[in-house]
């Protein structure tokens, strides 16, 4: 019998536990996102701005270090998305109302509030439809895209503290905007179909090279124009592809009924 037992092989047992590098970089980028908020609240607009950048960076980082490793798992795409609530939804919406739309009372944290939900929403339907979805565009502007051209106005002007009415409710209608781009079917290209591993013409490094100097030269100036470029792209493509839409039906109609 004893030796019957000894023969018995015990089961393993799976240890429980966490990937610890991708959620590290995600959790580094949650703290980056929660110290803009505070920074924000401080007054101090510059660090502000450049913590949700901080945050960006982390972001991009998390998903690939989990794919290079291959220590993806549901916890950390859970936790990926309620970092990026905080970080490019709350973050960013508590930095532009403490830095300008505080002085528009309740019409100010409402647009800040909005901005924050279609965030979340944003998250929300990617997440539920990340599998059914084309691959080379996103359903409305990215949420990191959203607060880079929001932290990227208060980084340009955070020393801009007295401030117009006018210039004010400028800020109230972007932030409303943007909100609104996220929530929206408007489609933005996700550039995924781009691979590094693919020759790529001379010319393209040169132009890549060139952008990084105009980073680096001016980098608050610089990634303003980026994010509100890709914040425009989606708006003039779509208008594009429905122009190109009515062109072929006018032509089929044409075809199909010919002028006499």
């Amino acid at each position: 019998m004893r030796k019957q037992a000894d023969d018995i092989v015990e089961p393993k047992v799976r240890r429980r536990g966490i990937y610890l590098l991708p959620n590290l970089l995600t959790i580094t980028g949650l703290f980056a996102g929660f110290f803009s908020i505070v920074a924000g609240m401080k007054g101090y607009f510059y660090m502000a701005a450049e913590a949700i950048f901080i945050a960006m960076i982390m972001d991009a980082l998390d998903g690939r270090v989990a794919r290079l490793t291959n220590t993806q798992s549901d916890f950390g795409m859970e936790l990926d998305s309620l970092a990026d609530v905080v970080s490019f939804g709350v973050a960013p919406a508590l930095v532009m109302y403490s830095w300008s739309l505080t002085t528009l009372g309740k019409a100010g944290w409402l647009a800040a509030f909005i901005f924050a939900a279609a965030g979340a929403l944003r998250l929300a339907r990617f997440n539920t439809q990340a599998a059914s979805s084309d691959k080379r565009y996103f359903q409305g502007i990215p949420i990191p895209a959203a607060a880079g051209i929001l932290a990227s106005i208060v980084w340009v002007w955070y020393d801009y503290t007295t401030q117009s009415k006018i210039f004010v409710i400028t800020m109230c209608i972007i932030t409303i905007l943007v909100a609104a781009l996220m929530v929206s079917n408007i489609r933005f290209h996700s550039f995924k179909d781009i691979s590094v591993r693919d020759r790529v013409p001379f010319l393209g490094v040169l132009v890549m090279v060139l952008i990084l100097v105009c980073i680096a030269i001016d980098p608050p100036t610089m990634l303003l124009v980026i994010f509100a470029a890709y914040g425009i792209s989606g708006p003039v493509m779509t208008l594009w592809a429905l122009r190109q839409r009515r062109q072929v039906r006018l032509k089929e109609r044409a075809r199909n009924h010919p002028s006499n």
